[in-house]
């Protein structure tokens, strides 16, 4: 199970962003700005980009998550934003159908937390 988090907003520059070598889809810079009001209570990896945009790997609670985050850039720059939230699970769990992301995971609900806090960010959904 993946927490999707969907919302708009013109915070976030994506002209500033790297190149996205694979794909020239951005989210570097909302993976950047996560890392840095993330600390000290988490730490994320640098971004990395991916075909679907950019994510980023974090621990919490002793278990490893991958955040992933893309944009649909927008005339006027109000993006909308997408930001996944997968927690990684070994292969023998995934087969026995243990450790899957709960509605109350602490991770996901931490960088849900984050964006809702954020008043520049609007027309927040959540998908679970």
């Amino acid at each position: 199970m993946t927490r999707v988090i969907r919302f708009r907003t013109a915070k976030l520059d994506v002209s500033t962003e790297r190149p996205n070598p694979i794909n020239p889809i951005p989210g570097e810079s909302l993976l950047l700005w996560l890392s840095d009001h993330a600390k000290p209570k988490t730490a994320m990896t640098l971004p990395a980009p991916e075909d679907w945009g950019w994510y980023s790997e974090v621990t919490s609670d002793g278990r490893r998550y991958m955040v992933g985050a893309s944009a649909s850039p927008e005339e006027g720059g109000d993006h909308e934003w997408t930001l996944q939230v997968v927690k990684l699970r070994a292969l023998s769990e995934k087969l026995l159908g243990r450790e899957r992301m709960a509605s109350e995971d602490a991770c996901a609900n931490f960088f849900q937390g984050l964006l809702e806090e954020e008043p520049a960010f609007h027309v927040l959904s959540v998908d679970s």
